[in-house]
């Protein structure tokens, strides 16, 4: 396994995996006994970032979610796991009430909420520090200041160490960020953002904004990104839900002119390097100009192997001007 650091501060700075394990199904659509063997051969093999939410997975069932904390609670406890391992989660996208969702009835991002969903988080986790969190996604019923301040307060407290953000527009990260700073206060360190290697049409309206996708790592954000070296990427959904080894599956938003381009190139290097599609574009996301750690999920120890697998692939600089040209 290979490692970076997340983070400036010595006291809340973590040194993590460049490749993150996504939980959000654990306890839910993965049973217990499937989890936990995932967990383990991840931990075996070095990883060290597990990423969760405190609404996952409310959709499977009709609920609030909890489920996945709770899973790696459990399996914390039952492994005797202690801060080896980062565990990041978030807030702000759990339903007020079962039949609800994010879109229509969220907890939101008020500072009331933030410390009493954090606090049930570290409880369902069974942490006395959450060494991560995350606003999920934005809440614009609430000013950003009360975010802010909501937020370091718990990092003040020694009850949260980094803070991140994820499924907001850039600028609203770099206000929030410029609050922090100019109040001496803790800001976002890590983005966690949708990103892979095909392109996307960011014009189509999302449930979460009406002027396009706010989770995808769009061209603002990169430029945001490349000017703030500071900041960490975390890309969540880098696989598309298998579909690269089955295109059939990529939606309308993956129609663009650049698609049938990239996928010929994407294997192409494949074939070169005798990795698999998928083993090639976590590569391209780990070694990038602006180098991502890639959160992947996984309903298989089998699928986590593969993953794993593309740890120590080097991409040459010529495949990967190949890869970053193909139009």
């Amino acid at each position: 396994m290979r490692y970076r650091t997340i983070g400036t501060d010595p006291a809340t700075r973590r040194k993590v995996s460049v490749l993150s394990l996504g939980a959000m199904l654990f306890g839910t659509a993965t049973d217990e006994a499937t989890s936990f063997a995932i967990l383990d051969r991840y931990v075996e093999a070095g990883g060290t970032f597990i990423d969760t939410s405190d609404n996952y997975a409310f959709w499977q069932n009709g609920g609030q979610g909890g489920e996945s904390e709770e899973l790696l609670g459990r399996w914390r406890r039952s492994r005797g796991v202690g801060d080896e391992v980062v565990i990041a989660t978030k807030l702000g996208a759990r339903p007020l009430a079962p039949g609800t969702s994010y879109v229509d009835n969220p907890e939101g991002l008020s500072a009331k909420v933030i410390r009493e969903s954090a606090e049930r988080s570290r409880e369902r986790l069974g942490l006395d520090r959450l060494d991560l969190l995350y606003a999920h996604i934005e809440d614009h019923t609430v000013a950003l200041r009360e975010t802010v301040e909501g937020f370091a307060e718990l990092v003040a407290e020694g009850t949260v160490g980094l803070l991140g953000a994820s499924n907001h527009r850039a600028w609203r990260v770099e206000r929030a960020r410029a609050l922090a700073a100019a109040g001496g206060l803790p800001g976002y360190e890590v983005l966690q953002y949708h990103r892979s290697y095909l392109p996307r049409r960011l014009d189509v309206p999302s449930e979460l904004d009406r002027d396009g996708d706010v989770g995808w790592v769009g061209p603002d954000l990169l430029s945001y990104l490349r000017a703030e070296p500071q900041l960490t990427l975390v890309a969540y959904s880098p696989l598309l839900k298998g579909a690269y080894v089955r295109p059939e599956r990529l939606g309308e938003e993956y129609a663009v002119p650049a698609t049938p381009a990239r996928l010929e190139a994407l294997r192409a290097v494949a074939a070169e390097t005798g990795a698999t599609v998928n083993q090639v574009v976590l590569a391209w996301l780990m070694g990038g100009d602006i180098p991502s750690i890639p959160l992947v999920g996984f309903s298989s120890v089998a699928q986590l192997e593969e993953s794993l697998g593309a740890v120590d692939l080097e991409l040459t600089a010529e495949q990967r001007t190949r890869l970053d040209s193909a139009r």
